[in-house]
C-alpha cells in the first residue's frame, strides 16, 4: 500500500463543476512526511491557483513498505521506474475520483532524487504530468553521459562551501585537508589510536583497534560535511536530520568556525576539531555523549540511506572521487569493482548496467522534452550533476548562486536570499504558463480557468502570511489517504 497525504482546502469547484490544477509532490528517499512538512512552495502557492495538494510516498519508504517485516526479502520491486508507475496510477485514479477532475492539469514537484523523478515523469508520462518543477535533480551524475559527467564536482561543491569565497573562516578548507592526514598518521599505531579515540570522545564500542578502522572514521567524518554542505541553507533547519532537529543557519561556516578556533594544524587538538565540526550533523542535538562512527543524525536517516543504498547498487550508481588538491579531501579514485563487490556482499545484487540510468532516461539527450524547470544552487554539492544550462525554450536551468539544497522548494523566509526569490517566482511562471497551456486543450478547464481569474482580480489578496505562520497550517483540510495496488 502506498501512502498519500491530500489537501484540498483550496480546491474548490466553479460554477461549471471543473477543478483546478493539482500539485503533486512524487516523494522520495523519505517518509513523506519530511517533504510535506518542508515544501513551502506547494502549500503558499496552492490558494492562488485554487490547486489540490497531493503529497505521495515513495515505494519502500516511510509507511509505504510492501510484505511488512518481509520487506527485505522482496527489494527487487524497489526501483525508479516502479515508482513512477506509482504515480501515474495515482494520477490517473486523481482524475477518476473527484467529479469535476477527470482533466485538471497536474504540476509535478520534486527534490533532489524526487527531483529526478519528476523530471523523468515529465518525460515518461507528458500525458499525465504538465510540467515539473526539479529541484536540485543531478540527472547527468551517471556514467554513460555525453560529454562526461565530472566525479570530482560533488567534492569540488562541498569544498567552495568551506571556502571564505562561500562565507566560511578563512583558512578551514586548507585545515581540514591536512585533518584527514593527520588522522592517518596518529593512526598508523595503537598509541596515536588511542590519543583520537580519546580526542574525538569515541563510544566504548568504537574505539579503534587497526588501520581499516581509521580509514572507517575518515569515511564517517567526511561524510558530515557533505551533508551539512546540502543544507547549508541560511537559516536553522530541521530537513537534512529527517525532522529530528534543527542545524543552524549555515551549519558549514558553524563547522568551520569550530575547527579553526583549535587553532593549530597538528595532533590531538585537530583530532578534537574534526570531531566537534562533525557533530554540527552528528550531535546537532548537543545530547549525543560520545561518537559512533556509522550511526547517522537519527534513526530514521539511517534506514532511509540504508535502502538508497540498494537503489544505488542496482539502478543508480554515481560515481564520486576525491582528488585532494581542488578539493579539501585526499586523493581516492571511485573504483567501480570495489563498489559492485560491496553491493554483492551487502545485498546480493550488482548493477543492471553501468549506464541504465542514461539508457533508461535519456542522459543529456532529452532536448524532446517539455515543461520541465530545473533548479541549482552553486552552495548544493550536488549541482555539478545537474542541468546548469537551458536545453531548450521549454526545459529551463535556473541557478541560484546562494541556493543549498533545493532551497528553492523550502518555505519562505526572511533570510532567503534574493536569488532564491527570484527563481521561485520564475517556476510560478512557468507552472502558471503550464496549467493555462493545459487547461486550453478542454473547454471546461479554459471556462474554469478564465472564472478563476476573473476571481483573483476581484479578491482582496491578504498580505502574505510569515513563513511560521503559514507551517502552522499544515493541518488544515489535511487527510490520509492509502492507495492499494
Amino acid at each position: 500500500m502506498q501512502r498519500i497525504f491530500i489537501c484540498d482546502e483550496y480546491w474548490r469547484p466553479a460554477p461549471n463543476g471543473a477543478r483546478g490544477p493539482i500539485f503533486l509532490y512524487l516523494g522520495n528517499e523519505a517518509d513523506v512526511t519530511l517533504y510535506l512538512n518542508h515544501t513551502g512552495l506547494m502549500w503558499e502557492n496552492a490558494p492562488d491557483f485554487g490547486a489540490l495538494l497531493v503529497f505521495a510516498e515513495h515505494r519502500y519508504y516511510g509507511q509505504s513498505k510492501p510484505w511488512g517485516v518481509d520487506v527485505r526479502k522482496h527489494m527487487a520491486y524497489l526501483t525508479a521506474e516502479q515508482a513512477l508507475a506509482d504515480y501515474a496510477e495515482l494520477i490517473t485514479e486523481l482524475h477518476d475520483s473527484f467529479p469535476g477532475a477527470e482533466h485538471s492539469p497536474v504540476i509535478g514537484f520534486g527534490g533532489s532524487y524526487g527531483g529526478m523523478l519528476a523530471a523523468w515523469m515529465r518525460l515518461k508520462y507528458p500525458h499525465l504530468l504538465d510540467g515539473a518543477i526539479a529541484a536540485s535533480a543531478p540527472i547527468w551524475n551517471f556514467y554513460g553521459e555525453e560529454p562526461a559527467f565530472n566525479e570530482y564536482a560533488f567534492a569540488q561543491g562541498v569544498t567552495y562551501d568551506a571556502s571564505e569565497e562561500a562565507g566560511a573562516a578563512p583558512g578551514c578548507t586548507e585545515t581540514v585537508r591536512r585533518g584527514w592526514q593527520v588522522l592517518v598518521d596518529m593512526g598508523s599505531d595503537a598509541g596515536g589510536r588511542a590519543d583520537i579515540s580519546t580526542a574525538m570522545k569515541l563510544c566504548p564500542d568504537n574505539q579503534l583497534k587497526s588501520k581499516e578502522d581509521v580509514v572507517k572514521l575518515r569515511d564517517y567524518l567526511a561524510s558530515a560535511w557533505d551533508y551539512l554542505a546540502m543544507g547549508n541553507f541560511p537559516y536553522p533547519s530541521s530537513y537534512m536530520t529527517n525532522g529530528a532537529g534543527d542545524l543552524p543557519a549555515y551549519p558549514v561556516r558553524v563547522a568551520c568556525d569550530i575547527i579553526m578556533e583549535q587553532d593549530v594544524w597538528d595532533g590531538v587538538k585537530l583530532m578534537t576539531g574534526l570531531a566537534d565540526a562533525a557533530g554540527v550533523l552528528y550531535n546537532f542535538s548537543g545530547q549525543v555523549e560520545c561518537l559512533a562512527p556509522g550511526t547517522g543524525p537519527s534513526p530514521e536517516s539511517d534506514e532511509d540511506a540504508n535502502f538508497w543504498d540498494y537503489q544505488w547498487c542496482t539502478e543508480m550508481v554515481m560515481p564520486a572521487s576525491r582528488d585532494g588538491v581542488t578539493d579539501m579531501f585526499w586523493k581516492e579514485t571511485f573504483n567501480l569493482t570495489a563498489a559492485v563487490e560491496n553491493c554483492r556482499n551487502t545485498w546480493g545484487v550488482e548493477p543492471r548496467s553501468t549506464v541504465w540510468a542514461t539508457t533508461q532516461w535519456g542522459g543529456r539527450d532529452i532536448a524532446a522534452g517539455s515543461n520541465i524547470v530545473f533548479s541549482s544552487g552553486l552552495l548544493d554539492p550536488w549541482h555539478g550533476g545537474g542541468v546548469m544550462e537551458d536545453v531548450s525554450k521549454s526545459l529551463i536551468a535556473l541557478v541560484i548562486p546562494e541556493g543549498a539544497h533545493h532551497l528553492d522548494l523550502m518555505f519562505s523566509h526572511p533570510l532567503d536570499p534574493t536569488s532564491v526569490i527570484d527563481a521561485r517566482t520564475t517556476e510560478l511562471k512557468h507552472i502558471k504558463k503550464w496549467i493555462k497551456h493545459a487547461s486550453k486543450r478542454v473547454p471546461q478547464q479554459l471556462e474554469r480557468l478564465m472564472w478563476w481569474e476573473a476571481q483573483q482580480q476581484h479578491q482582496q489578496h491578504q498580505p502574505q502570511q510569515k513563513w511560521h505562520q503559514q507551517k502552522e497550517r499544515l493541518g488544515l483540510g489535511l487527510w490520509d489517504a492509502w492507495l492499494t495496488g
